[in-house]
């Protein structure tokens, strides 16, 4: 029997059908397979590779550092005694959010000038040009006419905002005196409060007035604050200085902020434009220490991406105090007895190139500076009458001919080279090389007087020191001699010298140390190989004095100054300094090249320029009631001051270094007056009076502390007031 054709064909179409949606099916499904496998493949490279680096992208836009005034770090004696504090003071400040426009923000300001007084004396032209603008920006910009914009646009590679700013030059450029002097009273206070707000950054509080904030003005806008998104009242932190020292340093005020030459470089600590940073020596020195921490927030957007909140992350942190190695009472009666000295050697005939005074005490042993005195006088431009200025920086940044103060470190040149040695005996004569002068000891113009090394100090002999150099040279003396100098004598002499770090950075903790300078060498300067053996051609910085012979006092260790003792938390409690978290200590920087015995030869030398019958400080010293050692000092100089038509000019300066206790030092001291005299016949020991004087205050002050019980000490110490009542703000004149 046959089938029926037409349903065998049916069937054949139904299973074709059926094979043709399999397989878009399949094709379906495989496509879908891909899909699904791209975005598993996408969402793990999102987690996994890029997961740690979009988090970081997350965190960095929501969570900011803002400008909260926190205190910086205070800084202390280091027996206590308040040096630079904080003054709080009311302030009103202005957050501005990324959303805020500029016609919200001249609203606000509006608002604020009702309620406050605002000083207009910091507008600028640019100020009142920029806000005439906003006022009148349809008649600001019909200055510019249509042709010229589309000239500006028609320039080759200049981008939207570059066409922009030359359009407002142009308009700035236009603006008449006339149309300024449209801007009333009100406007101009309006203007000098918008110029604030706008100083900031976003999220970032700006202050707009925190000097003499009435406290009817703060109350006003603390009662209105609903009113004015964005302003806050809260407490500014003003830095006020105890001590007209100067190395403590200053900060900028909030209205200067970040010096333009760092801005970069605070900019990218996360500082803010109108921060205060330190501006100089201690407080610029130790910048990163006395900064506080700012309070960071997070901001809470909505779905636009819009700030609607911000939480705070973390409250901020004063500043960490800093204890100084110095003793302010002891500062204050030594820059007594400087100034002193200097207005009463300035009233002496002799004087008119005299102009300042320097003395600095260290502990030999530690390194740390305990007085650093400079004294300068100045005339005042208003009263033409001379006045007395701090000028301590002036210890490390500026430099002198030392004179025969650096006799030690010659004959200990002399030994480590090989020279001489301690048993070595010279004849002190006036002595002749071909082609010269003679050359000679002031005590000695024409005999002859064998001496060893400890006469040579007592007395101050150039001509020991004048055949030890020749010596040095491979040369000895002889009568008419010419003197043929050694390439390396020169540099073996400062290298030696160096040692005691005369002519090199001493490496104290402050900013803008000068090394001195050093005179030519060439041929035609062999002579002078002679003066650099007493003190009379290199130039070298009280401070450099002051370690060379805190280098002899404590056997040969040169040991780097610092003026920062301590760092410690801030006080939690007020009556007492905050928890030790950093103590300096000593930094031995090298030991010279001598024997114990040839320092110790020294010392005693030393110790006979106060106590020989010859010695050339016996009239201050000898009837000491603590035994001292040290050497005075003569140079012979050209002035180069700031008398700039008296360059040239002779004259001499005059020093003193020295330590005490002789058997066990405690400190060494440096004292340096340039320029003192133009008569070298005229009778001077301002040097070494000046040195006596704070030597006794030292010690005064030693039995003083002793009887009251105040200590150094660094487990706990109270707070102590200070010892002066000089009270200078962050905004005044020294």
């Amino acid at each position: 029997m046959r089938k029926a054709p037409g349903k065998n064909r049916a069937s054949s179409v139904k299973a074709k059908h059926h094979s043709n949606l399999t397989f878009r099916m399949n094709v379906l499904f495989f496509a879908i397979f891909l899909v699904f496998s791209m975005l598993i493949f996408r969402l793990g490279y999102m987690q996994i590779v890029k997961g740690e680096e979009y988090v970081s992208e997350l965190e960095r836009k929501e969570e900011v550092p803002v400008n909260t005034s926190v205190p910086r770090g205070r800084m202390y004696d280091r027996y206590g005694r308040i040096l630079v504090d904080n003054q709080p003071e009311n302030a009103i400040t202005y957050t501005k959010m990324p959303s805020t426009k500029t016609e919200e923000m001249i609203e606000i300001a509006e608002k604020l000038a009702q309620l406050i007084e605002q000083p207009t004396n910091r507008v600028t032209l640019r100020d009142k040009q920029d806000f005439w603008i906003i006022k009148n920006h349809d008649a600001a910009y019909a200055k510019v006419t249509d042709k010229e914009k589309k000239k500006i646009r028609a320039q080759e590679n200049v981008t939207e905002s570059q066409v922009n700013a030359q359009i407002d030059k142009l308009v700035r450029e236009r603006i008449t005196n006339e149309e300024l002097l449209q801007l009333t009273e009100k406007d101009m206070e309006v203007l000098a409060i918008f110029r604030e707000m706008v100083a900031g950054y976003n999220l970032s509080p700006q202050i707009i007035k925190s000097e003499n904030v009435s406290a009817d003005e703060f109350a006003r806008v603390s009662e209105r604050l609903t009113q004015l998104p964005g302003v806050n009242t809260t407490t500014d932190w003003k830095r006020l200085k105890l001590s007209s020292l100067a190395i403590l340093g200053r900060t900028t005020v909030p209205a200067k902020g970040i010096p333009k030459e760092k801005l970069n470089y605070y900019l990218a600590r996360d500082y803010s434009r109108n921060d205060r940073v330190g501006e100089s020596y201690i407080e610029a020195q130790y910048e990163d220490l006395l900064q506080g921490q700012k309070s960071v927030v997070k901001n809470i957007t909505n779905k636009k991406g819009q700030v609607v909140d911000t939480v705070t992350t973390f409250e901020g942190k004063p500043g960490n105090d800093l204890v100084l190695t110095l003793d302010s009472e002891l500062t204050a009666a030594t820059e007594k007895i400087v100034e002193e000295e200097l207005l009463q050697l300035k009233a002496r005939g002799a004087s008119s190139l005299l102009d300042r005074a320097f003395l600095v005490m260290m502990d030999p042993n530690t390194g740390d500076i305990l007085s650093m005195v400079g004294k300068k006088i100045e005339k005042n431009p208003e009263t033409g009458k001379n006045e007395v200025i701090d000028y301590s920086y002036g210890t490390f940044t500026t430099a002198y001919e030392a004179g025969s103060a650096v006799k030690a470190a010659t004959l200990l040149t002399g030994y480590k080279l090989g020279a001489i040695t301690p048993i070595t005996v010279i004849g002190d004569e006036p002595i002749w090389l071909k082609g010269t002068e003679s050359k000679k000891s002031v005590f000695n113009q024409s005999g002859y007087i064998q001496m060893n090394g400890l006469r040579a100090l007592e007395q101050s002999s150039n001509v020991y020191m004048f055949k030890t150099a020749l010596l040095i040279n491979g040369t000895p003396y002889s009568y008419r001699m010419p003197l043929i100098l050694n390439e390396n004598t020169f540099p073996k002499m400062r290298n030696s010298y160096a040692q005691f770090g005369l002519g090199v950075n001493t490496g104290i903790d402050l900013p803008n140390e000068v090394s001195g300078v050093q005179g030519p060498t060439g041929p035609e300067h062999a002579g002078k190989i002679l003066d650099l053996a007493i003190g009379q051609y290199d130039t070298y910085t009280p401070l450099q004095l002051a370690q060379y012979i805190s280098t002899v006092a404590n056997g040969g260790y040169r040991i780097q100054p610092h003026v920062v003792k301590e760092v410690r938390e801030p006080s939690s409690d007020g009556q007492s300094l905050g928890q030790l978290v950093t103590e300096i200590g000593p930094t031995i920087l090298n030991h010279i090249d001598n024997s114990s015995d040839e320092i110790n030869y020294v010392k005693q030398g030393l110790r006979r320029v106060y106590t020989g019958a010859n010695g050339t400080a016996k009239r201050q010293f000898g009837n000491a009631p603590y035994t001292a050692a040290g050497k005075t000092g003569t140079a012979e100089v050209l002035y180069y001051g700031d008398l700039r038509q008296h360059w040239g000019q002779y004259s001499l300066t005059y020093t003193h270094v020295g330590f005490a206790p002789y058997e066990n030092p405690e400190i060494a001291y440096a004292v340096v007056i340039p320029w003192a005299s133009t008569n070298p016949r005229q009778p001077f020991s301002a040097n070494s009076e000046i040195a006596r004087k704070a030597v006794d205050k030292y010690f005064e002050l030693k039995a003083k502390y002793n009887t009251e019980k105040v200590t150094d000490s660094n487990v706990k110490q109270p707070i102590l007031p200070a010892i002066t009542k000089d009270k200078i703000g962050e905004d005044e004149e020294e």
